[in-house]
């Protein structure tokens, strides 16, 4: 790994200079909209969900918006001519102001336009009602005896370090820590060994902190005309604290040399507070954590954002356990990126009535280890991603302005919740920086200048550290030997074969390299698993034994080759997904696999195996395609026996996009492996590739000539053009016509398809980087997956996946070629 690290630092140096290089330089194109200087971007945001979405906030950072900290001072987004309600964040933590953040209405299904602009007399005249606060406040002007402080008054601070004797009831700080509230409700961490997290019911509708204790530590605890401390928190987790989960009890963040706290915001619609725990000495280990923790307006939420310095097995988060309440549980049979909760609701407050208070923690269901308990606390003890993790806690009292008031309510709010944070608004983003490096004619070169540039991007961002040893940013865990590594080094090595970079070729070798063992094992890859996906990184594997025959990579192409020889199948051959989906046939399995058959049979095997291929791609066809629409379902279940498996058919729900994506390139990628002289083989493959043409360009999006997430339902509420699939069916159409198994016809088809990759979905950032936007990071069946429509929408939108950027470059290798040929 050391030589892939020193690669990307001899890289990461050239790469502004390789970027520059190949970065169109066209004249401005005005956007539509913008008739000034001061416009920065077209906006789009649509709601996934089919209620309304009050207050919906939205986090635009300055990179993407093409603006440079300097640059964002005073950036305003209007709806109309009516600017929205805005605040410039500092949302790193790191004591700059990096993003924009909004807050809107959204109706149900609603898709609102926005403009960005650089205005600063409207950013001036912006005034907004204080709806946020953080705050820390210390007595100054006293003294210290022993751990008690006496006599002073309270002053806010921004930053705040206690001393050595500091401890629990020392009333040196107001109310015991720093406090973080909505105009909905409040909380106070406690700055010492118990580090509870405690709660201000509010009345007002307003932010009470600043009126909170100023008169001592026991007025609180009875009822003001602000509202009061409601929770007995003891030695609890409190209302969604964190700790670790020894095996029998949380062990709270208290073995630790001191603490640190500082605002990092205080404004009107966005505040954060940033808490340093130094020298937690946990499960052996002596750790530097971090908790970032901030609300919004008229939300109860705290979104805590947690880094270790060194990493931990586990991270546990909970509510403390109280009597006359009821313990309640979101969903788990849910996708892995699904957000869930686990809450509390009943008679848990210090008011002496019968008042109601519901708390929860909210948590991807991925990161869930267990569901368990203590003494203190009701837990979740949660895995992190490397070495952070992030969650939501949130508590509702029936005694706020509107507040909720019973059980079932706030069940209802919890499902609400949880689909919004999963179910994230739908962006299309224009900005004026984007806009301008667009605006060229498309040519050959133009197409391989992006193919570069998002190439060079990603030689920085993550491709060098796909390596054994690395760190694989998408999926945040330690790389290994799987598909979308394979797709990213082929999509380079298209690349390279028109624009040659030696240094680039080199990182290709090293990566791959870092897995083949000396005696032809592969590092993270296991035959027994019967995964048909890891079979994909051996087309990489076999390209990079032709330029360098070593008898281990050889081995190791041999182990891959066995794994067919062994793989479970279908009554009538087809490969199954994984051993862990028996009797499945997924439209993924059939690139992960046959064009690394094709290509070892090719090479090794004289073609013997082309057979098997081919019948692959016929079993695929007989069971999974539509007749109707000449589309093809996602899976198929021999067995009928998964949920997502239609009872008569055995058919998944839905035509998804990248799905038939993988189907797509597979077909075109096959057929320039198999000899033209083998015309009976060929044959059904050239008919496959021109059925599944012609049903393509019917759910083909008129105006921007790319493909839907879920292909032949653009109005549903959630759905949205998908960088991924659009990159496939891109290079499907223009590798087709480039090898002659497409009519020519279908040029002009993939022509429009890569113009509005480039204009829908490249992103331009001030560094002259660039990243590709809204691909569904994963989908699949079964574990909760239930193939609906409404599975494939939870799935989150990411940007720079390899699985969109692989055909994104590859797409653009064969526009160049198709162009290149006029």
């Amino acid at each position: 790994m050391a030589r892939i690290l020193f690669g990307k630092t001899l890289l990461s140096l050239s790469i502004a200079a390789v970027v520059s290089a190949c970065s169109p330089q066209p004249a401005v194109k005005t956007p539509a909209a913008a008739d000034n200087t001061n416009q920065i971007a077209n906006l789009s945001v649509s709601n996934p969900s089919n209620f309304a979405r009050h207050q919906q906030t939205l986090l635009l950072p300055f990179s993407d918006l093409g603006v440079s900290a300097e640059q964002a001072q005073a950036l305003v987004a209007l709806a109309g001519d009516t600017a929205v309600a805005s605040q410039l964040i500092d949302h790193s933590g790191d004591g700059t102001k990096d993003t924009l953040l909004l807050q809107f209405e959204l109706t149900a299904a609603e898709h609102k336009p926005l403009r960005i602009v650089n205005d600063r007399a409207r950013f001036n005249d912006q005034q907004l009602p204080k709806r946020t606060q953080a705050e820390i406040s210390h007595k100054v002007g006293g003294q210290w005896q022993d751990a008690k402080y006496i006599g002073g008054q309270f002053q806010n601070v921004t930053e705040l370090t206690p001393p050595p004797q500091y401890t629990d009831h020392s009333e040196w700080i107001r109310y015991e820590g720093p406090g973080i509230e909505s105009d909905k409700v409040g909380y106070r961490i406690y700055l010492d060994w118990r580090n509870g997290f405690d709660v201000f019911g509010n009345k007002t509708g307003a932010p009470v902190l600043q009126q909170v204790g100023l008169d001592g530590y026991k007025s609180y605890h009875a009822m003001a005309d602000w509202g009061m401390d409601l929770l007995k928190v003891g030695k609890s987790l409190g209302a969604g604290g964190f700790g670790y989960w020894d095996g029998d009890k949380v062990q709270l963040v208290s073995s630790v040399s001191g603490h640190s706290a500082k605002v990092i915001e205080n404004g009107a619609l966005y505040s954060a507070l940033q808490i340093q725990y130094k020298d937690w000495q946990i499960a052996g280990k002596t750790t530097q954590l971090t908790a970032n923790l901030s609300m919004t307006a008229g939300s109860r939420l705290v979104h805590t954002r947690l880094s270790l310095s060194e990493p931990l097995d586990n991270i546990a988060i909970g509510l403390v356990k109280l009597p006359n309440t009821t313990l309640l549980q979101g969903k788990q049979d849910i996708p892995g990126h699904s957000w869930t909760y686990l809450a509390t609701w009943g008679e848990q407050t210090l008011t002496g009535g019968n008042d109601k208070l519901g708390m929860a923690i909210l948590f991807k269901h991925s990161a869930k280890k267990t569901i368990t308990s203590d003494d203190n606390s009701h837990v979740a003890v949660l895995t992190p991603s490397g070495s952070a993790l992030e969650y939501y806690f949130l508590s509702a009292w029936d005694g706020e302005p509107g507040g909720i008031q019973t059980e079932a309510e706030f069940v209802a709010y919890l499902q609400q919740t949880v689909e919004q944070l999963t179910l994230t608004p739908r962006l299309r983003l224009k900005t004026t920086l984007s806009e301008q490096q667009k605006a060229q004619p498309l040519t050959a070169e133009v197409a391989l200048d992006w193919s570069e540039r998002l190439a060079a991007s990603e030689m920085s961002r993550q491709t060098p550290f796909y390596a054994y040893g690395g760190w694989d940013y998408e999926r945040q865990r330690p790389s290994k030997w799987e598909y979308t590594t394979g797709l990213q080094l082929q999509a380079y090595d298209d690349l390279l074969k028109l624009r040659p970079n030696p240094k680039w070729q080199q990182v290709l070798s090293e990566v791959i390299d870092s897995f083949i063992t000396a005696d032809g094992d592969i590092r993270t890859y296991k035959l027994s698993n019967y995964n048909i996906d890891s079979l994909n990184s051996g087309n990489m594997l076999l390209r990079e034994y032709q330029r360098n025959p070593k008898p281990q990579y050889k081995q190791a192409l041999d182990l891959l080759r066995k794994q067919l020889t062994e793989h479970p199948r279908t009554a009538e051959g087809a490969f199954w997904h994984k051993k862990i989906y028996p009797h499945q046939l997924w439209l993924d399995g059939v690139y992960m696999g046959m064009p690394f058959l094709a290509n070892y049979t090719k090479t090794f095997e004289q073609g013997h195996a082309f057979d098997e291929v081919v019948k692959e791609f016929s079993i695929s066809r007989a069971k999974l395609r539509d007749p109707n629409t000449g589309l093809y379902y996602h899976a198929w279940d021999e067995a009928r026996a998964q949920a997502w498996a239609d009872k008569d058919t055995g058919l998944a729900s839905q035509f998804w996009g990248r799905g038939l994506g993988w189907l797509a390139m597979a077909l075109v990628d096959v057929l320039e492996i198999i000899p033209e002289q083998q015309t009976e083989l060929r044959q059904p493959l050239l008919d496959m590739s021109a059925e599944l043409a012609d049903a393509l360009v019917k759910v083909q999006d008129h105006d921007t000539g790319t493909w839907y997430q879920i292909l032949d339902k653009p109005q549903a509420a959630g759905n949205y053009l998908e960088s991924s699939a659009s990159s496939m069916f891109t290079y499907f159409f223009a590798k087709g016509v480039n090898n002659g198994y497409l009519p020519p016809r279908y040029k002009a088809t993939a022509i429009k398809a890569y113009q509005g990759l480039v204009d829908e979905f490249i992103l331009l950032h001030p560094d002259n980087s660039v990243s590709l936007v809204n691909t569904c990071q994963v989908a699949g069946l079964g574990f909760g997956r239930d193939g609906s429509y409404e599975y494939y929408m939870s799935e989150p939108v990411f940007r720079n996946d390899a699985k969109a950027n692989g055909p994104f470059i590859m797409a653009g290798v064969q526009i160049a070629k198709l162009l290149a040929t006029n």
